[in-house]
Formats: structure tokens, C-alpha cells, sequence
């Protein structure tokens, strides 16, 4: 077993570029505490990720794995994996997502529903319920679950936020759905001592969507103010808003 067992472990799915990397960064980044997994679709980007990360000399320490949200094979392997070397889990951040639509004002097809629910829906679901027994590990388990203030209904329906032109139907759909996931996980979870979220890392620059060049124009920040939203989490500095909608500057949106 790893020397690191002794340091909180942190899972980031997603974690080979945008706000999953600037994560990795910024927990690593923030103390020796910590020891971060770089959760990986594609080990070989992965591992050329993680050598770039290392190279910062950060003050934790990083390591990778294979881990790809819509393979449920992967996802028990990587359980075992991390039951292996670490024993235990702390920390599960779900960032994985996924926007295919275009922003024109289109009904999506099938395939983009089914598509998008699948990484963004299906593999929170699937890799929290795998990751489970090793939360119950820890001595403080918790789970974010990154979403969009795109997916709340009360926004949307009173247009009082949420971004209301942004025409991404199968996107919204699914993060509202991984909304209903953290209230149903958090019902479930409490009384093991689970404290879970739902986190809108608000309008940054990311290759999520086919809009990046266009993005700092329209007001977009850098994504390393998303990270510092999920690593204040982590850190329990949003400990009161336990199993609620929350975002990167202290904001509480409705579901």
C-alpha cells in the first residue's frame, strides 16, 4: 500500500484539462495534505498529463488512472485500483462532462441525449455507487458533483438566470438530472457522514462546448476560479450549504 494512504485522497474525474486539471493543480497546489488522482478517459494523454503536473513541484502529490465514465468495466477496475493502492477514498469529485449541441436553436437528436446523459449522468451515477465503500473509509467522505446553473429549472423557468438563451437542450436536461442525482445521494447518504454537493463552476474558458475562442468576450473567466470553488469544498469552507446548489462565489442557487 502507498505511502500516501496518510494524505486525504482526492478523485477527479475528468482530470486531464479544464476545470478538472486546474483542480488537480489547486488541491495539489494547496497543501502536502493532499494526494490527488487525475481521473483519465485516455491513459496515455493521462500520463502525459501527470509528468506535466509533477513538474510543477507541487507541495502534494498527483498520480493518474484509467477511468472512462461510460465504461462500467473501467470503472470497477479503477475502484479496485484505488482500493489497492490507497485503501480508502475521501474525496470524489465528479467533473466529467460532456457538451456536444452547437447553441443553435435545434432539438437534439436521440444520439446527443443519449450521449450526453451517458457521460454526465449515467457516470456520476455509476462511479459514485462503485466508490461508495471506500467513501465509508473515510473519516469525513465527500462528493461534488459538478453541474451548470444551466440545468435549474427555477432558473430558467423565470428567467431570472441560468444563462435562458443558451440553447443546449440535451446539456440542461442533464444536468438537471445530476441535480435530482446529489439530492438523491445526499437522502441516501447522510448517515454514513457523507457531505455532498452540487456545484456550478460558473462561465469559464474550457473546451466543454465548441465556443471557446468566443468565451472571453462574452465575459468568461478563467477556469482556475472554478478550481478554487471546488478545493473550498474540499476544504470545508462550504460545510453549511451540505446537500445543496451551490456556486464558486459563494452563491446558492435553486434546484
Amino acid at each position: 500500500m502507498s505511502p500516501t494512504i496518510e494524505k486525504e485522497v482526492v478523485l477527479v474525474t475528468g482530470g486531464t484539462n479544464g476545470i478538472g486539471l486546474d483542480t488537480v493543480i489547486y488541491i495539489a497546489s494547496a497543501s502536502a495534505k493532499y494526494h490527488v488522482i487525475i481521473g483519465a478517459r485516455n491513459l496515455v494523454k493521462g500520463e502525459a498529463v501527470l509528468k506535466e503536473v509533477q513538474s510543477k513541484n507541487l507541495e502534494g502529490t498527483v498520480s493518474v488512472i484509467h477511468l472512462d465514465a461510460n465504461d462500467d468495466d473501467c470503472i470497477t477496475s479503477a475502484a479496485k485500483s484505488i482500493q489497492q493502492e490507497f485503501g480508502r477514498l475521501d474525496v470524489l469529485v465528479n467533473n466529467a462532462g460532456i457538451c456536444p449541441e452547437t447553441f443553435e436553436p435545434q432539438w437534439p437528436s436521440r444520439e446527443t441525449l443519449r450521449s450526453t446523459f451517458e457521460t454526465n449522468v449515467f457516470g456520476p451515477s455509476m462511479i459514485t455507487e462503485a466508490l461508495v465503500p471506500l467513501l465509508k473509509l473515510s473519516k469525513a467522505p465527500r462528493v461534488i458533483n459538478v453541474s451548470s446553473v444551466m440545468g435549474s429549472i427555477a432558473a430558467i423557468s423565470d428567467h431570472s438566470g441560468g444563462f435562458s438563451g443558451f440553447r443546449v437542450p440535451a446539456y440542461r436536461m442533464s444536468k438537471s438530472a445530476l441535480n435530482m442525482l446529489t439530492a438523491y445521494q445526499y437522502y441516501q447518504l447522510k448517515e454514513f457522514g457523507f457531505k455532498i454537493w452540487t456545484f456550478c463552476p460558473g462561465y469559464v474558458v474550457t473546451d466543454l462546448a465548441r465556443d471557446r475562442e468566443q468565451r472571453p468576450a462574452n465575459g468568461a473567466e478563467s477556469s482556475e476560479t472554478s478550481a478554487k470553488g471546488i478545493w473550498e469544498i474540499v476544504e470545508g469552507k462550504r460545510d453549511g450549504e451540505v446537500g445543496t446548489f451551490i456556486g464558486r462565489y459563494g452563491q446558492q442557487y435553486q434546484w
